[in-house]
Order: C-alpha cells, then structure tokens, then sequence
C-alpha cells in the first residue's frame, strides 16, 4: 500500500491577543496547526501492535480501544482493520466484526484471510450458507490454506454435506499433515456413520500428532468404553480432562460439532464415578484456594 504523503489540518486555538485595557472583550486569533498524516498512521500501527499482543492473551478490554483508535489513525491500512475485525468477532460483536472486516475487505479485496474471517463470523452466527461462501471466496485467493480448509469442512458439516467435509479436511491433511484438528472431524463423521472403528483410526492418528489434544482423547475414551474396553478408556478419560476439563461439558462439545450418537455416549462416560472424580478433582484445583485466618 503507498504511504500517504500531505499534511492533515486541524482548527486549533490559536494566540490570546488582548485588546487595549478600555475594551470589554478578548478576541480568539486561530490558526492551523500542520500534523504529518505519516507520523500519525505509524503511530496507529504502533498502537495496532500493540492491540495485537494483547489479543494474544485475550486481554480484549485493554486490546479494542488501541484497535479502535488505530484505525481512526490508520483508516487506509487494511492490516488495522482486519485486526479490529478479529477483537470484535473474540468478543462476539458480530456486527462491528462485520462492518470492520467489510472495510478491510474494500481496502484489499485480495487478502483472502478477511474473507475467512468474515466467513468465521458467519459461521458463529449459525450462518453456515453464507459461511461457505466467504470460505469459499477466500480459497479462490488462497487455495492451499490448511485452516480455510478445515474451515469450509466445518460449514459442510453443519450443513449436512459430509463427503464435501471429509474431502475439505483431507485436503487439509494434505497440505498440513500435522493438522491434527481436521482428522478429528473425519473421526466424528465416522462416529455418527456407525463407522466406530473408522472413528476410532481417526483419533488415534490425531493423537500420535499431539499426545495434548483433549479433544481427540476424549472422543477415543468414549469410542473404547462403548466398545468395551473399560480400562485404557477410563485413563484415556482422565487424561483429557486434566489436559481440558471441557470436555466433559455437553454444552461445549457440541460446539465443537460432536454428534447425537456421540454426545448420547459421552453422556454416559461422564456419569461414570470414576470419571466423575476426575471432574470434580480438576474443578477443585482450578478454583481459587481459600485464604487462611489468622
């Protein structure tokens, strides 16, 4: 993008000329004081940056007025608004995640990550169509982005199309063979399809690519203790919910677009009594301790 060049003018008050000792009155003189349009679009990057380090650890609060005023500073740099954009959508401010991706988008329609941005905010709204749309726009840009992959899957899951999500997730394993996340999903696809040991590959792999991913440890505990396998399942169970006790939330896995068949066997897993010591012994850690009396 071409720097700006020019100067910005802003009405300042000027000089207090004071008038002969019989008059009544004092007159205000303005004039204009000349600000370089460069220095103050590095100083809303500056900002930006530093919005971004705090949206690192989710420090949104303190992150959204420096992104805000940035791209009051920097309105011509897409970079600004799209980082803006992303706040609002870690926030849930759907709207203004919008209105700000739609500006980052007309300042660079070739930065296929807006669009996938634009494409995650649809698809937090239940709008897996559009979702599709814009995931799909920005893989015409970017066509052999792993996340945007993984992404479109996510959508033609939702919609019900699940051969479309399987080859979008292969495509991403194809590109990214760590990319555990998008094996997982084939996992629950096969799980639902009455495909259990399918299911049970998938998260096995996914699993040898990251020994911390609780999502795929968990979704393996409860494939074996279906199966039977009551003993390497209950340890796998008490795995992840130390790595993530979250995965023992209905609620939440089903955000993560786990099934009926699964959510129904998870169910029982987690009503077991030794895996209902692990949530209660994972939640009595991670709340604060009690201050002693003296």
């Amino acid at each position: 993008m071409p720097k700006k060049t020019g100067l910005i003018s802003l009405l300042m008050v000027g000089s207090l000329w004071m008038l002969p000792k019989t008059a009544s009155a004092q007159a205000l003189i303005p004039h204009t004081l000349q600000l370089d349009a460069a220095k103050l679009e590095k100083q809303g990057l500056s900002l930006a940056q530093e919005a971004a380090s705090l949206g690192q650890f989710q420090q949104y609060e303190l992150a959204l007025p420096r992104a805000r005023l940035a791209s009051q500073l920097a309105p011509k740099n897409d970079k600004v608004w799209f980082l803006l954009g992303g706040l609002y959508l870690q926030t849930k401010d759907y709207n203004n995640a919008i209105s700000s991706l739609r500006k980052a988008q007309a300042l660079n329609p070739k930065n296929a990550d807006v669009l996938f941005a634009l494409g995650s905010v649809h698809f937090q709204q239940q709008k897996y169509q559009e979702a599709a749309r814009f995931y799909q726009a920005g893989l015409k840009l970017k066509p052999n982005d792993p996340e945007g992959l993984f992404d479109l899957g996510n959508a033609y899951f939702m919609l019900g199309k699940l051969p479309d999500a399987i080859a979008q997730y292969n495509k991403a394993v194809a590109q990214n063979k760590k990319f555990w996340p998008a094996i997982n999903n084939i996992g629950l696809i096969r799980y639902e399809q009455g495909d259990a040991p399918g299911a049970i590959k998938q998260w096995q792999a996914a699993i040898a690519l990251d020994k911390q991913a609780a999502e795929p440890l968990m979704a393996l505990a409860v494939a074996l203790y279906t199966k039977g396998d009551q003993k390497q399942a209950l340890a796998l169970g008490e795995q992840a919910l130390r790595i993530d006790s979250r995965y023992a939330d209905l609620d939440f896995l089903k955000q993560n677009l786990w099934g009926t068949r699964l959510l129904t066997d998870t169910q029982k897993f987690i009503s077991l009594p030794r895996i209902q010591a692990a949530i209660e012994q994972r939640e009595s850690a991670s709340s604060p301790r009690r201050q002693r009396t003296q």
